[in-house]
């Protein structure tokens, strides 16, 4: 049984900070790129932030700076560390393991940044 929970989502004002934690089990975790998408309401979902088999990070233009990804594979965890959050950054974020064409999603973990 595959699994990705989600953890640290929760309610921040602008300019706050928030970091996400996700804890896989059912895969050998090494193997897998590992990834944060959100998901915005009446959006599509869009990457966030990925890191590699072999630890090289990418970050979606909008949250470039503001997002450090890492991987932790002895743990089997990937955690997104964000700050200076903006309104636009509200979204449910989804983890994500992928291998080839192979992947698999945690249940998302809400994120709301108010004014």
């Amino acid at each position: 049984q595959v699994r990705l929970v989600e953890s640290g989502g929760g309610l921040v004002h602008p300019g706050g900070s928030l970091t996400l934690s996700c804890a896989a089990s059912g895969i050998i975790f090494s193997y897998y790129g590992m990834g944060w998408y959100r998901q915005a309401p009446g959006k599509q979902r869009e990457l966030v932030a990925d890191i590699s088999r072999a630890g090289v990070s990418n970050y979606a233009d909008s949250v470039k700076g503001r997002v450090t990804i890492s991987r932790d594979n002895p743990e089997n965890t990937v955690t997104l560390q964000m700050n200076s959050l903006k309104p636009e950054d509200t979204a449910v974020y989804y983890c994500n393991a992928a291998l080839g064409s192979v992947n698999f999603w945690g249940q998302g973990t809400q994120v709301t940044v108010y004014s």
